[in-house]
């Protein structure tokens, strides 16, 4: 990854070609004032520390100015009158509870951020300014392992911070006069993510609507536009450039990314891109209510994740039927009750268990299933209903899986595939269909930082995608999913595929099956690692035993359904229970090629998956159950 490195530490690898930075231009604060990498308070020199600086992790937008920018409020002062207690205001309380409220806050971030910090010098810049943007700004993100992080700033990306946002794309007419001034004294980032943001110097406050505030206030439509949602959920990791096959090197030290493109970067996290290129963003989706509140067709990331609902958004405003709901929910139903046990005096309750109701549902209503059968074998069609793949962000830790149950005649379960084991707190993934998405290293990055070649947990080192199933939305298209980093590795999925299909043999004695969808937050094999690999802190500690008190991630149940099966057949020519080699002697006898029917009373055995023949398809069935 770290290309200056592997010419001293990694024999041969300086061959890899080091693409020069280009010049920034004018960019006043770019290279940040800081301590000399591995000096930071508690840093422990481990193996290997890649000897990164602030500038590698460089990006566009606002920069920390504490002199510069005005105060970032605390949520309490908008809470006095957008919501506060009133549960009928669906702003302040919602937001509390919600994953933005909470990020500053969040244990896992702390426990993925000091291992990145052990693994590359000042990386934790980039976790700092986006899940606490009041620190970075006001430059208490220096140290870069959080230890100037005060209580206020564990606010969050909070209300003051997200409505003094400016679009980074000035539109004239549109956008406020204001933020034309703003973008012309500023340098531009060339895309929009890594929480490269942009933030108005004076507290001028913005938001879609034209009515008059009870505050300085700004009309922009930013605020309705996915745009700003991709400030933050599409993240790349600077240190890295893309190369014509799709392979990741190392930049020259104590440089910006060449580019400063993100899909010129290795990708993290690409939830807005993966939105981008679906019928979501292109056409609209009438989601028939499963998504969108009062709206019927849903498009933006505000439109499923702050739903339109009747309300006011303030003690003295009118009542509106397209009042943006400010839970934002997504699927984070385990973290908001490990914040609750470690900052008890932090946050609202009543609150937490808001956003976890919220997240939940928002999780049932993520998929739909469809399941088949087909002879000895049942289908399970998982189908993404949502704008993103399925499961998707961080990519670290999170799990989909499908678990089916089979059930004989008396209602006694036979068979499990997916099992869980709640003492474990791990699903069984060797039988089943899991969806997610593993990172790791290649050959060259192993020599060089002294880790074995394939997945990782060390992100900061990560170069190469090992596996990405997860279910693309409908709109998905192969090659702009390519070039935008959103690559599907270890499964295909065509053009227009928002679905995934998993077959599994059925018992023999099987009459009904109970296939369900299961989401969790964070593996213990990753929590583990958090918590083992840390040489520098408690964080993974703490992660840890409040993963243990929490009921360690607890898997969310997303769809399920049952289905009664149909007599099938097995191949047990012989009707002794076994297959055998008797039963493998009838089989040829019996083969009459794919259409070719009807199939004689003597040989229906052999038609395993009930097409009214008896082919080469069934026979691969037979052997699959040879032996059982």
């Amino acid at each position: 990854m770290f290309a200056m490195e592997w010419r001293v530490v990694a024999r041969g690898i300086a061959a890899l070609v080091i693409v020069p930075a280009i010049a920034w231009g004018a960019a006043p604060d770019l290279k940040r004032s800081g301590k000399e990498p591995g000096s930071s308070p508690g840093r422990t020199r481990g193996p290997f520390q890649a000897q990164t600086t602030l500038n590698d992790f460089y990006q566009g937008g606002s920069q920390p100015n504490a002199n510069s920018y005005e105060q970032i409020l605390h949520s309490q002062t908008c809470g006095v009158c957008h919501g506060g207690d009133d549960d009928s205001i669906l702003i302040n309380k919602p937001w509390a509870g919600s994953m933005h409220g909470l990020q500053a806050r969040d244990p896992l971030m702390y426990a993925c951020m000091a291992i990145a910090e052990q693994d590359a010098a000042y990386v934790g810049d980039m976790c700092i300014r986006c899940h606490v943007p009041r620190a970075w700004m006001m430059e208490r993100g220096i140290p870069t392992d959080g230890s100037l992080i005060n209580t206020s700033d564990r606010d969050g990306n909070n209300c003051h911070f997200c409505h003094r946002m400016v679009d980074p794309v000035y539109q004239p007419g549109e956008c406020p006069d204001e933020d034309g001034v703003i973008l012309e004294h500023i340098a531009l980032p060339v895309t929009n993510d890594n929480a490269s943001y942009i933030l108005d110097p004076l507290d001028r406050r913005r938001s879609t609507r034209g009515t008059p505030s009870m505050h300085t206030y700004l009309q922009s439509p930013f605020f309705n536009d996915s745009r700003l949602c991709e400030t933050c959920h599409d993240a790349s990791n600077p240190t890295l450039d893309r190369q014509p096959d799709d392979t990741f090197i190392g930049n020259a030290l104590d440089e910006p990314h060449p580019t400063g493109n993100k899909y010129d970067m290795f990708p993290l996290e690409r939830t807005f891109s993966e939105w981008l290129v679906s019928d979501y963003a292109t056409t609209g989706v009438d989601a028939g209510g499963r998504f969108g509140g009062n709206l019927q067709v849903v498009s933006t990331c505000q439109d499923c994740h702050m739903p339109d609902t009747t309300g006011a958004a303030a003690d003295i405003g009118p009542v509106r039927d397209d009042m943006a709901d400010h839970g934002m929910y997504g699927g984070a139903t385990w973290i908001p009750l490990v914040v609750e046990l470690l900052y008890p005096d932090e946050v609202d309750p009543q609150a937490i268990q808001m956003s976890v109701a919220g997240s939940r549902s928002m999780l049932e209503r993520a998929a739909s299933l469809e399941t088949t059968q087909a002879g000895d074998t049942v289908n399970v069609r998982v189908i993404n209903e949502t704008g993103h793949r399925l499961p998707t962000g961080q990519a670290e830790g999170r799990l989909m899986w499908v678990n089916v149950q089979f059930f004989n005649g008396d209602g006694q379960m036979i068979a499990e595939r997916g099992a869980y084991d709640s003492e474990t707190a791990t699903p069984a993934t060797d039988d089943t269909k899991v969806y997610e998405i593993v990172l790791g290293i290649d050959e060259a990055t192993a020599e060089a930082v002294g880790l074995s070649v394939g997945p990782t947990h060390h992100v900061a080192f990560c170069n190469v995608i090992y596996k990405d199933n997860r279910i693309p939305p409908r709109g998905f298209l192969n090659e702009p999913y390519r070039q935008m980093g959103c690559f599907v590795v270890g499964v295909t999925y065509n053009d227009g595929q928002y679905w995934d299909d998993t077959q599994f043999m059925l018992p023999r004695e099987t009459a009904q099956v109970a296939v369900a969808v299961y989401y969790k937050t964070a593996t213990t094999e990753f929590i583990e690692f958090l918590r083992d690999a840390n040489y520098t802190n408690d964080a993974g500690q703490v992660l840890y035993d409040a993963w243990a008190a929490t009921g360690k991630s607890p898997p969310v149940l997303m769809v399920s359904q049952t289905l009664e099966v149909a007599p099938f057949d097995t191949g047990d020519f012989d009707g002794n229970g076994q297959i055998d080699l008797v039963d493998y002697g009838s089989f040829p006898g019996c083969m009459t090629g794919p259409d070719v029917g009807p199939v004689p009373p003597q040989c229906a055995p052999g038609d395993l998956d009930a097409d009214g023949d008896v082919d080469l398809l069934d026979f691969g069935r037979f052997q699959r159950r040879f032996g059982t």
